[in-house]
């Protein structure tokens, strides 16, 4: 990690482009929430906010942007383009639309969704065109996300920039140790979505929410933190960046939270132990364009 203003970490991505250790997510923030949450965490000193062309609220996210009166380039903007935009000429048009919604000329990080295994070869079509944004200066860096260690491999053998980040569920119930060790190898960020187990809470899991985990609760208490805290922690200290969401206030602060304890190497363990090996988005094989394409509108 090196260190920005504010004293947040941040890390380093494989080209040289930085961004905060922790960013802010609207996953599922439905967009008339949208520019309050931002707004709320720009205040709350994030300086990286993750959204994606299938969220529906990237012009919320810009008008929260525009509307903060901090400079552009103090603000890293993520985003991502959708399935149904995969393939060269389509995703070059996606950053088009999607860079309009956010009222902004050159997008920080442009990652691929999903690596949509079916149709590898629109997937391929969607890189390669990311790698031409990349070239023209219009993205800062690119990469993609629900990619398993095989996605990983058949990418590489068809296009030539890594990806800087590969952003996946990770949390204590959901490890996915494999593709973590397959990112690392590859020297490519891990990026961890739903980083505190927040799909546990709305769909089926083993053993209920991470946030009541007896295990979590325990170190957070003692370190008089809560276990949402500890959970973000879990990840910093393991090398990766978080993007944890919110739309009420004071849990958008409270996750920002995170960078004034220390879990001993024990407190890691135990956390590693909860593992279940199940997953709670779905799995990156069964998306295709039947099943999962929608259409991204202009605006």
């Amino acid at each position: 990690m090196t260190h920005q203003d504010r004293n947040v970490p941040a890390y380093t991505l494989n080209n040289g482009v930085t961004l905060p250790a922790v960013g802010f997510g609207v996953f599922q923030t439905p967009p008339d929430e949208t520019i309050a949450a931002v707004e709320a965490a720009l205040q709350t000193g994030y300086r990286h906010i993750d959204t994606a062309a299938a969220y529906g609220n990237e012009r919320e996210v810009g008008h929260a942007i525009s509307r903060s009166g901090l400079d552009r380039g103090d603000i890293f903007v993520e985003t991502k383009v959708w399935i149904s935009d995969y393939g060269y000429d389509a995703t070059r048009h996606a950053f088009d639309k999607s860079a309009g919604k956010l009222g902004i000329d050159q997008i920080d990080l442009l990652i691929l969704h999903q690596p949509m295994p079916r149709r590898f070869d629109l997937t391929v079509e969607a890189y390669r065109a990311l790698e031409s944004l990349l070239d023209d200066g219009r993205v800062r860096a690119i990469g993609v996300s629900n990619f398993m260690p095989d996605h990983l491999a058949r990418l590489a053998d068809d296009t030539s920039v890594r990806p800087a980040v590969n952003q996946i569920e990770v949390h204590p119930y959901f490890r996915q140790t494999e593709v973590l060790a397959a990112n690392d190898e590859r020297r490519i960020l891990s990026q961890a979505w739903s980083p505190i187990g927040g799909i546990t809470f709305y769909r089926d899991g083993s053993k209920g929410s991470t946030l009541a985990d007896p295990t979590v609760v325990e170190i957070g208490a003692a370190h008089s933190k809560t276990p949402a805290q500890v959970m973000l922690r879990w990840h910093l200290q393991q090398g990766r960046q978080v993007i944890p969401k919110s739309v009420t206030p004071s849990r958008i602060a409270e996750n920002f939270d995170v960078f004034d304890f220390e879990l001993t190497a024990e407190q890691i363990a135990a956390i590693d132990t909860l593992d279940t090996d199940i997953r709670g988005g779905p799995d990156p094989e069964s998306i295709t364009l039947e099943t999962f394409g929608r259409d991204i509108p202009e605006a």
